[in-house]
Parts: structure tokens; sequence; C-alpha cells
């Protein structure tokens, strides 16, 4: 089975398929990937909860014969697991964050119909070929091998790479050089809603001194990288009403107010040509001082590649540089609905128009006093707004000619830890002795994860230690993990376990 994936070697303007170091722990690492490919058969989608089940059930029994204490922490949602494993309690704490969720999955998009079932991708000059069964031993696959499945690098991956840590240090008769413990969050691509009220209920079960999350790809040109922040998120959803039913375009047509042109012009009024968000006061509090512009710029970005293989000529003119842009607060539209499109068109005038929208949070921005700006931005283009979810009646629509709805809703917001921090630190000195290798620091990532709560409630120092490769196609169908990464990742997580904390 052929499928042609060329921009999974080439997103990024580099080639991944350097040599294989010779890591200590690559039989540790093969021997996990049995259970890994079983784990990766499990559907894992939040939205439908008794998924969750048997990936719970697994992480429960993974954790428990190696030696730790889990505890199941219930939610309004779904539960959560904590496990712990206690070296001496003379020594500090480290308290790592995975996910056992994974996003929801449209099967007919995927190579071969089957997004649960894990297959490996030979690299190709033109793309990949796939093999039509998993091997019983994966010791002789090239590390340029990937396998294609929902979760494996989002974020099932990183879980099995800690795992294969865990067990090549217990086959070295090591400990720990700290206490650790794992919190295991299983609705993290729904928002982790119920997350924050776990936090703050288990505070002392969740004591730690350093918090690292195993989430995220790298830098684009995948080396080991450390990241000392990321954005929060918040969603909204704008609906603008036009005729109480779809009308007959040339009957009404020039007549009866057209919503997706509203929508059209309203969303054009919130940006200007060069991609910043106009709406006044929406970057109120963030100045990038020369020494973070510093920092942000000694990230080893090739914006011409990026551009080049991201497919336009000029990016967004918000802050001088890709790690500029994501430390302000964005301002996407994520989707647009409104009549029919294609086949289904139709000549119509449609009834109402749909956009949803998502705000990636910085933490210098309030959330809600963002909310309250791209509503007061609503209003002020002659809107009359609706904000409790409900249908215009028919006297608004009898006096008002220009009707909205807006609902939003605010995930979570964002961290950010000091690149000079202690924990940051010690893992830098745990990946350079490690990996021998220059680790890249970047001081914001730009997708979200659900820490800030974390950080604010138990008072501790977070960073991401992204483990997968960057172009592993998370969100999208055919998402997938490389095993070089998979590899260097099993290698990485035994070298934090064993570097002590000053």
């Amino acid at each position: 089975m052929r499928i042609w994936y060329t921009f999974l070697l080439t997103l990024a303007g580099f080639s991944f398929l350097a040599a294989q170091p010779d890591y200590v722990t690559r039989q540790a690492a093969l021997d996990m990937l049995p259970a890994f490919c079983d784990f990766l058969r499990m559907p894992c989608d939040a939205n439908t909860p008794s998924e969750l089940d048997a990936n719970i059930e697994w992480c429960d029994q993974q954790f428990t014969q190696r030696g730790f204490e889990v505890k199941h922490i219930p939610t309004a949602g779904i539960e959560v697991l904590l496990a712990e494993y206690e070296v001496d309690e003379r020594l500090p704490v480290v308290l790592f964050y995975v996910q056992v969720d994974g996003q929801p999955v449209d099967a007919s998009k995927w190579a071969n119909g089957a997004p649960y079932t894990p297959m490996l991708g030979k690299p190709t000059a033109d793309g990949y070929t796939f093999l039509d069964e998993l091997p019983t031993d994966f010791s002789a696959v090239d590390p340029s091998y990937r396998i294609f499945s929902r979760a494996t690098s989002d974020a099932k991956g990183p879980i099995a790479m800690f795992l294969a840590a865990w067990d090549y240090m217990l086959q070295q008769e090591e400990e720990p050089a700290f206490n650790v413990k794992v919190i295991m969050d299983t609705e993290e691509e729904l928002g982790s809603p119920n997350l924050p009220p776990v936090v703050v209920a288990e505070r002392e079960a969740l004591a730690a001194d350093h918090f690292v999350i195993l989430d995220g790809p790298p830098h684009i040109t995948n080396p080991p990288t450390l990241v000392f922040g990321a954005r929060g998120i918040a969603t909204a959803r704008v609906t603008i009403y036009g005729p109480r039913v779809p009308l007959h375009s040339g009957h009404y047509g020039n007549y009866a107010p057209n919503p997706a042109l509203r929508i059209a012009q309203l969303l054009a009024s919130m940006k200007n040509d060069a991609g910043l968000v106009t709406i006044p006061y929406w970057y109120e509090g963030i100045t990038l001082s020369e020494e973070v512009k510093k920092t942000l710029a000694e990230v080893p970005d090739d914006l011409a590649s990026i551009n080049h293989k991201l497919g336009f000529a000029a990016p967004d003119q918000v802050g001088g540089s890709l790690q500029e842009a994501i430390q302000y607060p964005s301002l996407n539209v994520r989707g647009l609905s409104s009549g029919w499109v294609g086949a289904a068109a139709r000549t119509i005038i449609p009834a109402n128009a749909v956009a949803n929208l998502d705000i990636r949070l910085v933490k210098e921005s309030d959330p809600e006093r963002l909310m309250d700006l791209l509503q007061a931005h609503i209003r002020a283009q002659g809107y009359f707004l609706i904000t409790d979810g409900r249908e215009p009646t028919d006297a608004e629509r009898d006096q008002y000619p220009r009707i909205a709805s807006f609902g939003y809703k605010v995930a979570y917001g964002a961290f950010r830890t000091p690149l000079d921090a202690p924990t940051g630190q010690w893992l830098e000195n745990a990946l350079r002795e490690t990996l021998k290798e220059d680790v890249v620091k970047i001081r914001t990532h730009g997708g979200s994860i659900p820490i800030a709560p974390f950080v604010e409630t138990l008072g501790v120092p977070a960073v991401i230690v992204p483990l997968v490769n960057p172009d592993n196609n998370q969100h999208s169908p055919n998402e997938n993990l490389m095993l070089s990464n998979y590899f260097r990742g099993v290698e990485t997580c035994y070298g934090i376990l064993r570097t002590s904390i000053p």
C-alpha cells in the first residue's frame, strides 16, 4: 500500500534521516514497542468516555507492574490517574504530565481506513510505502520508518518512551535521582475541563518541586528542545442572523440582508491586511524587551525555508519573526459555515452564518478581558448581541436591523517559566549530558496545554520536554511517530530520570 506524503519528509526543509546514535536504552525501547502498539489499538476519543476505559486500565497495569502506586481520581468527566514512586522522602519531587486521550478521527482520510490499527511506513523517494503488517521484531527496522496511528505522537508515544526508560533503569538496578509522580490527563483534547478542580482538590497529592511536561513537538529542525511556556486557549462562536429561513436569491436578492456577507465584513473588521488585530487594546500590556528579543532570536528558525515549505510568500506581521509572533494573543478564524457549497450549492440567501474562533492566550493577557473586547467590537459594528445562548425573538427581529449571538469558553490560561529557572537548568544539563547535543530553548510554545492550573495552584515551575518528530501530523489523518524520535525519546527520559537535581 502506498500513500504520497512527501511533505512529511520535507515540511521543515530538513532531513531527519541521519544515522541513529548507539543509545544504551535501545533494547528496552525495542522491547516496549509491542505493548505500545497494543496501546495504540485502543480507541481514545474522550468525546466517547467509555473509549478511555481500556486506556486507563492499560496505564494502571503498566505503572503498577513497575512499582508505582496508582491512584484513580474521579472527576465530573473521565477519571484521571496519578502514579507515585518514592525513592527517599528527603529527595526532591518531580511531577510528570502525560496525556492519554487523542483527537477524533475520520477513518476515510486514513491510509488504511483504520486509525487505530498501527502501520509501519517505509520512506521512499516520493512518500511512504506501508508494510502489510507490523514486524514481530523491530530490531532490524530502519529508524527512519514511522508508526502511523492516532495518538502515536499526541501523546501515547511519550508514555511508552517514559515506561521503556524506566525499564532500562530497573535493568541497570538503578533508581531515579528523585521522587516521581506522573499525572495522566484523559480529557486534554477536550480542553481538560475537569482538571483544574482536580489540581485544587488533590493539591497535597500533586505537590512537587519541579514539573515536567512530556508533550508537543520539538523545534522544526528536530533537535533536543526545551520549551518554557505555552499559550492558553479560549474559543468563541459568532452567529449572524439574516432572514428567518433561507430565501430564493432571485425573489429577494438586493432586498434581504445576506448574513454570509455580513459575517465576512465583521471578521474583516477585526484584522488589518498585515494580520494585526485592530480591536482596541488587544495587545495591551505586552512589551518584548531587548533581552527577550535576543532570546527569541537564538531559536534557529530559517524563516524563508519555513515560509516556502508552508506555502506562502509573506507571513502576518505580528512581531518580527515566528518566535515573536507567538508572544502575542492570536485571533484565529477556525471555521465558517453558511448555506451550502460545492455540488450542494443552491441559489439562496442563507438564514444565518456562523464563525468559530480560537484565541491563543499569553501570560500577559486576561482571557475574560479579551472576550469583553471582542463583544464590544461586535456591538460597535452595529449589532444587537445575544449572549445567553438563545435564538433571536420575533420582537428582536422586528426591532434590530443587525442581530448576532456570541458564546465563548476559556479552557485554560498560559504559563511561562523563566529560562534561567533551576528546573530548566537541570533539564538542559540532563539532555546535554545524555544526548551529547546542543539544546534549543524556546520561550513560549505556540500550542496550548493545560499546565497553567498546576503552575498557579501548586506554585511549581514547569518546563516542556518535547520528544516526538515535529512533522508528526498530530490532530490530522495519518498521525505518526518516527522511530528515531522514539529511540531518542527513551534515551532522553532515562537521562532525566538518572540526573540529580542540584
